[in-house]
């Protein structure tokens, strides 16, 4: 019985225990799973936060080598810009000192052509020739005048000086600039102005160039005995003013170029037509700055063509002319110094103006005339700016500071007609300003003018 007992009280391992150990596997799994579960989680909140990272670092990276890129292709910009100014610099310098050299022959060409115009009667030739090469001077100097005013409109260094005045006024001295060329091929020219007064806000001398240019342009391009008309026409607030001739035309390819600079049309072997393709480009510049617009209309080749300007008129009242007419200055005969380095120059100006009375000393280099200056007494002094050794500047600033008793009346007379070279003549002491060629009554009722009576 105990064994049985005993045998009864005896425990042996349940089937539960002998599960103990899969189950704590699977506990332990499970924690495992959800261990790597977090671990998985852990991992792609990193590789997000990683990415978010990476993502503006490549960004900066980017833009770092667009930055780069830029300032490289901000320096070639600035370095092409710089050429590109050099090259306009040197092409100013360039067309500024091609007007001096050319100025400087011209001048004396003038003023021998004016002393030729006195002599006339000496032979029955003589007013033949004088009309032929003073319709060249005047060529000359009117190619020279449209070389330079090209660089300045280019590089902005045209100013107007406006005022009222009428659009007659402009048309008339048009006229008188462009009738050679006009009478030269035996043309015929009419003038279609409104009654009525038209009154315009502008630069008297730009305006009068611009309808000049085109008057000697239609005259190029128009037969002998051809035909030329101006005719305006006023509108609300505006005026048209058109120039048209029978010439020969322009072709279609070419009139939406024509205002362009060096621009030029059909041009013949023999070159009769020639010119540098300027004088349209300053038109359409000038009238531009005036606040107008110019257009070209032709129908072909052979059928004429026709330049209409458009010009805002000005609504202010043209002023009375209270100024008593200019009465001729009478001559007074000056003790005159001539430094011109020029030998024709020289020769010439002093045949001019000792036949006017005037006793005359020359000097052909700034040295000389400085000490001329200041060892002897003089009314005016006519002095060159391109002098060698001393220029007419430092001649000048060294008379001013000599301080002689009396002043002379300083005048330059010069082929530089840039701005600065016009203030600093004025900054060194100049009293007045000529450029070459000088016209002759110019020259002289501005030496009577400036001498005390």
């Amino acid at each position: 019985m105990n064994d049985e007992n005993q045998t009864g009280t005896v425990h042996t391992p349940s089937v539960e225990n002998g599960d103990e150990k899969p189950t704590l596997h699977s506990e332990e799994t499970e924690r495992l799973r959800h261990r790597i579960a977090d671990l998985l989680t852990q991992v792609e909140t990193l590789t997000e936060i990683t990415k978010s990272r990476t993502a503006p670092e490549n960004l900066v990276l980017q833009l770092r080598e667009a930055n780069q890129n830029l300032v490289i292709a901000t320096l070639g910009a600035q370095d092409m810009q710089a050429k590109a100014e050099s090259v306009n610099h040197r092409q100013e310098e360039f067309l500024s000192m091609l007007a001096h050299e050319l100025r400087n022959p011209l001048a004396p060409v003038a003023m021998a052509v004016e002393l030729l115009g006195m002599i006339t009667a000496a032979h029955p030739q003589l007013p033949k020739l004088h009309g032929i090469i003073s319709r060249q001077v005047s060529h000359m100097t009117h190619l020279v005048d449209d070389l330079l005013d090209a660089s300045r409109v280019s590089s902005g260094k045209i100013t107007l000086q406006k005022r009222v005045l009428l659009l007659s006024e402009i048309i008339e001295s048009a006229v008188e600039t462009s009738q050679p060329f006009i009478d030269k091929r035996n043309q015929q020219l009419r003038i279609d102005l409104p009654a009525d007064p038209v009154v315009i806000d502008g630069d008297p001398v730009r305006l009068a160039q611009v309808f000049s240019n085109l008057l000697v342009n239609a005259a190029k391009f128009t037969p002998e005995h051809g035909h030329i008309t101006v005719s305006a026409r006023k509108l609300a607030n505006a005026v048209t003013v058109s120039v048209k001739d029978n010439g020969m035309g322009i072709a279609p390819d070419i009139q939406p170029l024509i205002f362009d600079l060096f621009t030029q049309g059909f041009r013949s072997l023999d070159r009769s037509q020639g010119g540098l393709g300027i004088g349209l480009s300053l038109v359409r510049n000038i009238v531009e700055m005036h606040g107008g617009t110019v257009k070209v209309h032709s129908a072909g080749a052979g059928f004429g063509s026709e330049f209409i300007v458009h010009l805002p008129i000005s609504a202010a009242a043209l002023p009375h002319d209270d100024i008593p007419a200019s009465k001729a200055i009478p001559a007074r005969h000056c003790r005159i110094l001539l430094i011109e380095d020029s030998a024709d120059s020289n020769d010439i100006l002093n045949d001019l103006l000792t036949l006017e009375g005037h006793t005359i000393a020359s000097a052909f280099d700034g040295t000389t005339g400085l000490a001329m200056a200041k060892e002897n007494r003089y009314d005016v002094i006519l002095c060159d700016i391109g002098l060698p050794g001393m220029d007419g500047y430092e001649v000048v600033r060294q008379l001013r500071h000599h301080s002689l008793k009396p002043v002379p009346c300083l005048i330059a007379i010069t082929g530089y007609d840039q701005p600065e070279n016009r203030t600093r003549a004025t900054e060194v002491g100049f009293d007045h300003y000529l450029v070459k060629p000088v016209a002759s009554d110019v020259l002289l009722n501005l030496i009577s003018s400036s001498v005390p009576q």
